[in-house]
């Protein structure tokens, strides 16, 4: 009689994926800090036409999605998945241009707090609510001071916000494809949407090699690396836990900006960042798997 196989604990289990979520954010966020040098050369729309653009040549070139047949359920969550995944990118990147990296970051992280809300029922949830509350009154430019923020950047922030909520979502039902097909469909699909938006705003400069070379790499780095890493985390985690370790997204990307930009925060954003950070990770510790 054979002995009964036991499946692994579950934090090994949630282990790599978890790893795969805060490898993607590094990534991602190195990729800003770098790509923010170049929008005065060719515009937020030319550096996010370069991001999406060689990330789903790259995707569709790896992955080879059209071996596999779509079903119509399957083709319209591509369709919202990849636009809102391309609404993401442009809105964070005209986000980036008005306020700090970090601070960006940290209004766009309420978006996936929102889903850890949602699928959390834990009396705990009050306090994360009240913390990321306080986060965002400490961020916004309410009182209109000398050094609030730029209430345009803020507007993108939290539309940037809207769209990685749906992402994760929608990211969740096409994650049961095969393969890398919900990732290389899915930008491809944003390509589709902001390609021609960067083309009309920055048009023949976007040819210049050296822009190509350093657009290719911020692909890499901020979009390729990353959704391939979140596609297989999605895959393994609930959307609350995918939503916990998000949390960490305003501190990774406001140290990168530092060291990549010189950007460096006050200590009343620091401890903003810290609320959201905090109440993100607070209400997706009582989700269950």
């Amino acid at each position: 009689m054979s002995s009964p196989t036991t499946s692994p604990p579950l934090s090994d289990s949630l282990l790599f994926p978890s790893l795969a979520v805060l490898g993607g954010q590094i990534s991602v966020n190195l990729g800003a800090a770098i790509a923010k040098q170049l929008f005065p050369v060719i515009g937020v729309e030319g550096i996010t036409a370069y991001r999406v653009g060689f990330s789903a040549l790259i995707l569709l070139a790896i992955f080879r999605p059209w071996r596999f047949r779509l079903t119509r359920t399957d083709v319209l969550n591509l369709l919202v998945y990849g636009s809102v995944l391309g609404m993401m990118n442009l809105l964070i990147y005209r986000a980036f241009a008005l306020i700090p990296i970090g601070v960006a970051v940290a209004i766009e992280v309420t978006g996936p707090l929102a889903v850890a809300m949602l699928s959390s029922r834990r009396p705990r949830d009050l306090v994360a609510v009240a913390c990321a509350v306080l986060g965002l009154y400490l961020l916004l430019p309410l009182q209109g001071s000398p050094g609030s923020l730029n209430p345009v950047g803020v507007a993108y922030a939290l539309g940037a916000a809207t769209c990685w909520a749906l992402y994760i979502v929608f990211g969740k039902r096409a994650a049961s494809l095969q393969g890398g097909q919900a990732v290389a469909w899915g930008m491809t699909v944003a390509a589709m949407l902001t390609v021609p938006i960067g083309v009309a705003y920055s048009g023949a400069a976007l040819l210049a090699p050296g822009l190509i070379l350093t657009g290719l790499a911020i692909a890499l780095l901020s979009s390729t690396v990353p959704y391939t890493l979140e596609i297989f985390a999605l895959r393994r985690l609930p959307q609350g836990v995918f939503g916990m370790f998000s949390a960490a997204a305003p501190a990774v990307s406001a140290l990168a900006a530092m060291a990549v930009l010189g950007e460096h925060l006050s200590l009343m954003q620091w401890l903003a960042i810290a609320c959201i950070v905090f109440a993100s990770a607070l209400a997706a510790l009582g989700v269950r798997r």
